[in-house]
Order: C-alpha cells, then sequence, then structure tokens
C-alpha cells in the first residue's frame, strides 16, 4: 500500500502541518510514500524534498491510502473518487467535526482515523466507539537541548502570547499582586524561526504553557528539552506526556492517564486557570531558589526523550 497525504491550502506552517510532513518523512523512510497533495502551491522550503503532487493531477489508486488532517474532510473526496482507503488523522480533539456539514456523521462515511496522542485517541474512542492507533509528534533535539548554564540576573519567563494572550497577561498581573517582592523577565516568543524559539527558551528558566485546547502540546516539550521548568494549562491533549510534579496538583477527570516512564515534570493546572498557574509559577521559582530541581530536569529529560524521531519511526511503521 502506497500513501498520499493531503497538505491543506495555508498561507503560513503551523504546528499541524510540521506534524503532517514529519509523517511525510517517516514514509518516505519506508518507502510507502506517494505523494504530498497540494490545492495552491507546494512549500517552497520543502520543494526538493517531498513529491508534491497537484491534486487535480494525482493518480491515486484503489490499493492507495489517502491522509488527510482534521478539519479538511472535503478532501476524502479525492480519496472516495479513486476508492481507496481514507484516513483523517485527528492532530486536535477539539476540531473532530470541523469542516463536517451540518447532519454528517462520521459513523456513515467510509473512513477511519489515525490520533496524535493518547487523550485525543481516549476522545475519539468515546464518540467513534473505536480507538484509533497513535502517531506522536517529534520535536528537533539537534535544535532543542539545555544551555550549559542559564543566565543570571532576574528569573526569565517565556510565553507565546499568541497563544491566549489576555490569559497570559492575568497571570502576570496575578503573580504580581502577590508577590511585589518578586522581579521576573517576561519574554515573548512570537514569529521566530525553530531554532530561533530554541534560543530564546534556552534564555529562559520558566516556560509558561497558555495554550488550549491542544491535542499533543510541542511548546511545553520543546522548552523542557531546552531546560525550562514548566507551568500551566493543559490543553487536555498535553496529558499525553504531562504528569504532576505536586501531588495534590489537578487531574483530568474522567480520562485515565496512560503509564509512562517518567514522573512530576510540571505544574499543570485547568484550562483558563489562571489563579492556577500564577500559584504554580510560585511553586517553580521556589525550587529554583533551593536549587532543588534535578529529579525535574531528569522527568523533563525523560519526557522528551519519548518524543524522538526514532519512538515516531516505530510508531509509523507500526500503523
Amino acid at each position: 500500500m502506497q500513501y498520499w497525504i493531503f497538505y491543506p491550502p495555508l498561507k503560513h506552517a503551523t504546528g499541524g502541518t510540521v506534524v503532517l510532513l514529519q509523517l511525510a518523512s517517516r514514509l518516505m523512510e519506508l518507502g510507502r510514500l506517494q505523494g504530498v497533495l497540494y490545492w495552491d502551491t507546494p512549500l517552497e522550503s520543502h520543494e526538493n524534498i517531498f513529491p508534491w503532487v497537484h491534486v487535480q493531477s494525482a493518480k491515486l489508486r484503489a490499493q492507495d491510502c489517502l491522509i488527510i488532517p482534521e478539519g479538511w474532510p472535503n478532501a476524502l473526496a479525492f480519496g472516495f473518487k479513486a476508492g481507496c482507503r481514507s484516513l483523517v488523522y485527528c492532530q486536535n480533539w477539539a476540531y473532530l467535526f470541523q469542516g463536517l456539514e451540518p447532519g454528517v456523521r462520521w459513523h456513515n462515511l467510509p473512513v477511519d482515523f489515525l490520533a496524535v496522542s493518547d487523550p485525543v485517541a481516549w476522545h475519539m474512542e468515546q464518540i467513534l466507539g473505536k480507538r484509533p492507533p497513535i502517531i506522536r509528534p517529534t520535536i528537533n533535539q539537534k535544535i532543542f537541548f539545555p544551555p550549559d548554564n542559564k543566565p543570571s540576573g532576574n528569573y526569565r519567563v517565556g510565553f507565546m502570547p499568541r497563544k491566549n494572550k489576555a490569559l497570559a497577561e492575568q497571570i502576570q498581573r496575578i503573580f504580581a499582586e502577590r508577590n511585589p517582592h518578586i522581579s521576573l523577565d517576561w519574554i515573548p516568543i512570537h514569529g521566530l524561526d525553530p531554532e530561533g524559539v530554541a534560543q530564546v527558551l534556552r534564555s529562559c528558566h520558566i516556560f509558561l504553557v497558555t495554550g488550549f485546547p491542544e491535542g499533543c502540546p510541542l511548546p511545553p516539550l520543546e522548552a523542557m528539552a531546552c531546560g525550562c521548568l514548566c507551568v500551566g494549562f493543559n490543553g487536555f491533549g498535553g496529558w499525553d506526556y504531562m504528569r504532576q510534579i505536586d501531588e495534590l496538583g489537578f487531574i483530568p477527570p474522567q480520562y485515565p492517564l496512560r503509564t509512562v516512564p517518567w514522573q512530576g515534570n510540571g505544574w499543570w493546572v485547568a484550562d483558563g486557570d489562571v489563579l492556577g498557574a500564577a500559584q504554580g509559577l510560585e511553586l517553580a521559582i521556589k525550587k529554583l531558589i533551593s536549587h532543588d530541581c534535578h529529579a525535574i530536569q531528569q522527568n523533563m529529560l525523560l519526557t522528551t526523550q519519548s518524543y524522538s524521531i526514532d519512538s515516531q519511526r516505530h510508531e509509523v511503521a507500526a500503523v
């Protein structure tokens, strides 16, 4: 079976499209990638890496498989027309029904599914009645790695303004009100390429996670790989790897956490809990002040190692 991947017509690359191309890379390694389908123009930076094929020119066969990201169900028409297998790769549980016409049910369509994380697979099982296989994203550990030393002076807290900026500002204000004696440097991370993001993260002591909903959020993993203590929202999909340092911390209702080889790797709170996130920052700073971070750093290392290219390669081969 040969595989085609539909690349959505977006103006800019996103975390989801990066993961699609990761999947394309793994299929190329296996000699199973027939082509990456595009509607407008292929990405210039990847033109010479993947076999880009315009959707109108693609010759899908009945024995092939078409993979599309969630949110673009109309692209399934190309697979239906060819009579080939169709797979929807769901990278965010919140967008499972995005783009699906009112009255149309997934149960009535000849499609199968992939999930990006264990929480997403669990969510889909509750809705669709069947648990899909999982292909997790990977982080580039040649780019995201810890520095020899973190900078001295005020503790630096990295955050991404594009992820619920108003909530990030609330957390900053709450922290300042509760801790007038502590000066933090708030470092926005925005509009940078992966190398730039990694460089900023290596200069930060803490990463404030404000994104939700999420399927398997990569920024916290990248921050851990760069040696940042992590605090903030879980996005639900983050529970694929997020584990509480504080035994009394928030845990997800209903969803049973999968077994992992690491323990607490952050202070995680319910999505939108700005007070809880500010309190988590206080706990992280206490750890930094007391130089009691070794066990946490070991757990962060174990966490990020599980999102390596080799791990992803094994999951793709299994599917």
